[in-house]
């Protein structure tokens, strides 16, 4: 893969790659690795009423705000769209994707699929969405498991949860199997570079 990082291309008018999948399924890095790939892709900022994880900064993985604020939020009109999962607030900011726009920045959702779902309802022209499955149940589970940052009944609850959500996935523009990393991260950037086509005409 080249160094040279690539721009995509908005005169399609695509401005949001919405990629999802169950908690443990791998999208957080495969969202980092795209954002190294694609030079004008950022990533959209949610804010959240959950309490910040050890490694997680305010302001850089997620605006954490508490419940009043959030709620606040909703009834000035100042969030595009906003779901309670896992029970904590999720929502995006109008603020933050109108300055991507003005920018020429295609914004990436890293979100859940409640998330992604209304995205598509709100700018079904505009948006590009990837839901990203997992090998297998097991496999998630052990995953799960392994990065150690839940408790073994958050656990159980996010894999429930997640047979919901692979059956969600179904409504997708696009779906994919995150078996291995690379294969994956290869396969999602065929699919982005169709789909908001880049600048220049050539793709990596």
């Amino acid at each position: 893969m080249s160094s040279a990082r690539t721009r995509l291309s908005l005169a399609k008018g695509r401005l949001y790659l919405a990629i999802t999948g169950p908690s443990g399924g791998g999208k957080s890095t495969l969202c980092g690795m795209l954002l190294k790939k694609y030079e004008n892709l950022v990533l959209s900022i949610s804010n959240t009423t959950r309490k910040a994880r050890e490694n997680e900064k305010h302001g850089e993985h997620y605006f954490f705000i508490s419940k009043k604020e959030f709620k606040d939020q909703i009834a000035i009109n100042k969030m595009v769209e906003w779901a309670e999962v896992h029970g904590n607030f999720y929502g995006t900011s109008k603020v933050f994707l109108a300055s991507a726009k003005s920018k020429q920045q295609a914004v990436l959702l890293d979100v859940d699929v409640q998330g992604v779902l209304s995205f598509e309802r709100l700018f079904p022209e505009n948006t590009v969405s990837i839901f990203l499955h997992p090998p297998n149940m097991e496999e998630l589970e052990k995953r799960l498991h392994k990065r150690a940052t839940d408790s073994k009944d958050t656990i159980v609850q996010r894999l429930d949860n997640a047979r919901f959500e692979i059956e969600q996935g179904k409504e997708f523009d696009h779906q994919i199997v995150n078996e291995e990393l690379d294969n994956t991260f290869a396969g999602v950037c065929r699919i982005i570079e169709t789909e908001f086509g880049v600048e220049g005409g050539q793709s990596s």
